[in-house]
């Protein structure tokens, strides 16, 4: 941390900082007119209102936030976790954090951040992650974490939360960016995986005070965080107006590069990635599409066999499969079969038939349309 910033101006930027209803930048702005943290706290509503030509009211919510919360409470319960509070002083704050736009005046960190010169990627997508949805994201991910790459996402539900696990299945590090204070987890399901993601040299990181529930604008606020961390940014699943798109655009606005995962036409989920193709975002294939658009700086020690293009349509391994599994595949061959068609075939009834298929439809080995099964080209 920087010796240079007195503990008194560090406890200052942390109150301020909870004040979420102003933007970063503006909050910078203030403390360039007034020359510290700690002198706009000395500030009455009406002088910093005058001073910073601030609506009274939002100089008067300012004051009310920063003096709601307690800045050596915060520091101590951080502590106590082994996390730190990061001011854009520090060494340690991220540089491509510091060059955003809106950089936070602060950030609390469990873990250990990639370096400025690592490669690190966004997987970012739905809550509501389609069998095909999850299996790219597991391919992707663990594709990305072999070849060294660090992972950034959200830690939500859906695809953020297969991106992570992809990475701790291969104790590998991963970075998420979180939508509550470091003090909460939130869906509370994933307590574990954010467990291991510490345990396995990732990073958790939030600019909000330590306590700071989900509330929904916390979310869209933080996905610019996941986008300064990351190059490039990859849409994997989401609906045209889903979450995942925001994060896009705030990474666009930052001069990164966003690339997409297509999918099925008739999938909502797919909406949002179809909808970046068309207006011209890098189309991903194979894990190697990602890597083209890593900065040839952050490309040092990964490994090179994953630059080598080749199709991610469906290589599955189909040997995995149960013999009666297997079965149900060569009846379906290359063309369509009803239940009762393939319950016929396999001597069986329908109700085991239909389990059969089911399994291999969440596997992703068969798509269902009009009651006709096939198998998956996606």
């Amino acid at each position: 941390m920087n010796p240079s910033v007195s503990t008194a101006e560090r406890l200052a930027r942390i109150q301020l900082n909870a004040f979420l209803y102003l933007r970063a930048d503006w909050l910078e702005r203030l403390i360039e007119i007034f020359g510290s943290a700690q002198e706009i706290l000395r500030q009455d509503a009406q002088t910093l209102s005058h001073e910073a030509n601030l609506n009274p009211d939002t100089a008067t919510k300012l004051l009310q936030a920063a003096f709601a919360v307690n800045p050596q409470e915060e520091w101590d319960k951080t502590a106590a976790l082994n996390g730190h509070i990061y001011i854009p002083e520090d060494e340690e704050y991220p540089q491509s954090l510091r060059n955003c736009k809106e950089a936070p005046l602060a950030i609390y960190v469990l873990g250990k951040l990639p370096s400025d010169t690592h490669a690190c990627v966004a997987l970012v997508g739905t809550r509501k992650i389609t069998p095909y949805g999850r299996r790219i994201t597991r391919k992707l991910g663990e594709e990305l974490a072999q070849c060294g790459v660090t992972i950034i996402s959200g830690l939500a539900r859906g695809v953020d939360s297969e991106a992570h696990a992809a990475a701790v299945r291969l104790k590998k590090p991963t970075v998420a960016v979180i939508g509550t204070g470091i003090g909460r987890c939130y869906p509370a399901e994933n307590r574990a995986l954010e467990k291991a993601l510490l345990e396995h040299g990732g990073a958790v990181v939030s600019e909000l005070p330590f306590n700071s529930p989900p509330n929904a604008f916390h979310f869209p606020r933080r996905n610019r965080i996941i986008a300064a961390l990351s190059q490039p940014v990859v849409v994997l699943e989401g609906e045209v107006k889903s979450g995942a798109l925001i994060t896009a655009k705030l990474a666009l606005e930052m001069g990164k590069d966003v690339l997409a995962i297509p999918g099925p036409i008739d999938s909502p989920q797919s909406g949002g990635p179809n909808s970046l193709v068309r207006q011209g975002a890098g189309v991903v294939t194979s894990v190697a599409d990602i890597l083209d658009y890593i900065p040839q700086p952050c490309r040092f020690g990964l490994d090179t066999r994953f630059f080598e293009h080749t199709d991610m349509a469906p290589n599955k391994p189909q040997e995995q499969l149960t013999p009666r599994q297997q079965e149900v595949m060569q009846i379906i061959g290359s063309g369509t079969c009803s239940l009762d068609q393939v319950a016929e075939a396999l001597h069986t009834d329908v109700p085991e038939t239909a389990g059969l298929l089911f399994e291999l439809e969440v596997q992703g080995f068969l798509a269902c349309e009009n009651g006709l099964y096939s198998k998956n080209k996606f």
